[in-house]
């Protein structure tokens, strides 16, 4: 799975330590997807753990209410390497798993693990050890995110609608994967199944889906403006990754015949070749990536509030000091 190093503006676990998230998320998803299959395999069903009180939101899972139960806790303690009394603990690696739906192939389990960790991923770049970060709703159920986390490799980073600051004022872009050998600036036009765009080099292209005709913003607009922003942040911190663009229609296509060079475009007919090359990529994560992507996620901005024990402990710090 790509890892998900920041959402819109969500305080992420990755930007505390863009060094030490990435493979401590390769090793616990091995670790613990090989505990999940064993189980199945065995047929062990662990005991239900009594589900949490969270003194903060709780967002509802209806489908999915008092049927949960923890498949395991795990905590890496020799990852932490500062003192508990400086530093407050990771908090502990927690799956949950329908334990009442049974699988009957290792694929169905597989997809299963999938949610989980798409759900995990979530957890890990809206929150970290003392802030969290309010998360929109509709993110648990975005095609398009899960689309790049599930299917892509874990040596590829994604960045969902970040904002960035530029020059004082707080700038979205769309989506961004950096892999081990260039960054991606992606923007999707996908809307209706066989739909096709007319492209050209005016503010607005057409849309043609059956009998229907109508005008959408031109993609580039945003693409070239997402390229531009992130040339100027790797030049200046001197790092060597190239930078592509590219306009994704997984569902539709892409008619442009005199089309600027530089810019792909992964209609319906060139998606998949160009989603298996990135898929086949199996080259590790590579420093300049790791300096690449710290140097994007020292533009983002993040909007955050402190967890409630830790804004207890920081109250009662202040009130000793006066």
């Amino acid at each position: 799975m790509a890892q998900l190093i920041k959402l819109q503006d969500y305080v992420s676990r990755y930007e505390t330590d863009l060094y030490r998230y990435p493979s401590q998320f390769v090793r616990l998803k091995k670790q613990q997807w090989e505990k999940m299959r064993q189980y199945w395999e065995n047929g062990n069903v662990p005991e239900p753990i009594p589900p949490k009180k969270d003194e903060e939101h709780v967002e509802d899972r209806s489908s999915m209410k008092d049927k949960l139960f923890s498949l395991f806790k795990k905590k890496q303690a020799e990852e932490e390497e500062l003192s508990e009394s400086t530093q407050p603990n990771d908090e502990e690696i927690e799956f949950e798993m329908d334990g009442y739906q049974g699988f009957s192939t290792e694929e169905e389990l597989k997809v299963s693990f999938l949610n989980l960790v798409f759900e995990f991923q979530l957890k890990w770049a809206s929150s970290t050890i003392m802030e969290k970060s309010y998360v929109d709703n509709s993110y648990h159920y975005d095609e398009r995110l899960r689309y790049l986390l599930q299917r892509f490799p874990d040596n590829i980073f994604v960045m969902y609608n970040p904002v960035l600051k530029i020059k004082q004022a707080p700038v979205e872009l769309e989506t961004i994967l950096i892999t081990p050998t260039g960054i991606w600036c992606l923007t999707f036009l996908e809307f209706e199944e066989g739909t096709a765009y007319i492209g050209s080099g005016e503010r607005f292209w057409l849309k043609k889906w059956g009998d229907v005709e109508m005008k959408v913003l031109n993609p580039l607009i945003g693409l070239r403006r997402m390229e531009r922003i992130l040339r100027q942040i790797i030049q200046h911190r001197g790092v060597d990754l190239p930078i592509y663009q590219a306009v994704v229609s997984r569902n539709g296509y892409i008619d442009y015949p005199q089309a600027p060079t530089g810019i792909q475009f992964l209609d319906s007919k060139l998606h998949d070749e160009w989603f298996q090359k990135q898929r086949s990529n199996s080259s590790p994560i590579k420093g300049v990536q790791l300096k690449a992507a710290q140097a994007i996620m020292e533009y983002c901005q993040t909007t955050s509030f402190k967890r409630l024990k830790w804004e207890e402990q920081a109250t009662v710090s202040e009130e000793n000091h006066q």
